[in-house]
């Protein structure tokens, strides 16, 4: 098998255990995101949802990846993110299965990730919560940002890629 190319060669599972194949968000403005609910910076959900509200017409879609891998800061079931994401901050976008985003039983959507956009200095690790990465029309990785980088600072980058 040949080395993935674009993020249509994933596949990733939902809460309830099935699987999606990223293929069928192709022509679509992603924003890939994973996402705490016990995290200083839980409150992004809102600007997340915001953007989702803002461009989702426009081809644009937000997938969260709830990890627990920083400070066990998302110890819950899949209901229980789910319900907490939905009471709390009225998300409405797709959230995804738990994954781990680094070490051995990474993603593997997440080591791609981390292989075509890097982090500071070069860094191969996701650093922490709400890590976020623009993937383009074409499925490739178009910027990484920082978990400090708010939603609605993301902006202008989903604007331009529309």
């Amino acid at each position: 098998m040949s080395a993935p190319r674009t993020i249509a060669d994933f596949k990733a599972k939902l809460p309830n255990g099935d699987e999606i194949d990223l293929a069928d968000k192709a022509g679509k403005v992603l924003l890939v995101v994973n996402t705490a609910s016990k995290c200083g910076f839980t409150p992004q959900y809102d600007g997340l949802e915001a953007l989702w509200q803002k461009y989702g017409e426009r081809g644009f879609e937000v997938l969260a990846f709830p990890c627990n891998q920083f400070g066990n800061q998302e110890p819950g079931s899949a209901d229980e993110i789910e319900s907490f994401c939905k009471v709390n901050f009225g998300v409405s976008f797709p959230l995804m299965a738990k994954v781990d985003v680094n070490g051995p039983q990474a993603s593997p959507l997440y080591d791609w990730l981390k292989a075509e956009a890097p982090g500071v200095l070069g860094t191969k690790s996701v650093k922490w919560n709400f890590t976020k990465f623009l993937i383009d029309r074409d499925g490739k990785v178009a910027r990484r940002y920082a978990p400090t980088d708010k939603p609605e600072k993301l902006a202008k980058d989903i604007e331009a890629l529309l």
